[in-house]
């Protein structure tokens, strides 16, 4: 089982979601930023290393939220959830294709990953 982490970023009422791009694995769905733990690192020092490659962001970890367990069909992952704060730096998008900040009722209208489904749920009673 390999480890996942996902920031829930929130300005203001909404929440960032992003898009993979063409050409990358599930192109086309929606999810929460985030990505693989490597070996020997912890899920916090994750998020900060994936948000500063792939959104050229500096980012602050600040509290677990949610773990989830998901079947795919290339292996089982565990989705690590954390509430991010963006320290400096703008968006820019080097391996997702758009960006949307939406409002935690909106979530589900989106093609979301199917292991972020029920982190989406699950912000709908926590932010609501």
């Amino acid at each position: 089982m390999k480890d996942v982490t996902a920031a829930i970023i929130i300005r203001g009422e909404e929440v960032l979601i992003v898009r993979r791009a063409p050409g990358e694995k599930h192109a086309g769905s929606w999810e929460f930023p985030g990505g693989k733990v490597e070996p020997g690192e912890t899920p916090e020092a994750c998020l900060k290393r994936e948000l500063a490659e792939e959104f050229g962001i500096e980012a602050e970890v600040q509290k677990f939220i949610k773990a989830g367990l998901y079947e795919y069909p290339q292996g089982s992952i565990r989705l690590l959830t954390y509430l991010v704060k963006i320290l400096h730096g703008e968006i820019e998008l080097r391996v997702h294709d758009r960006c949307e900040w939406v409002g935690v009722n909106q979530l589900l209208n989106y093609e979301l990953l199917p292991a972020d489904v029920p982190i989406a749920d699950y912000l709908q009673e926590y932010l609501s």
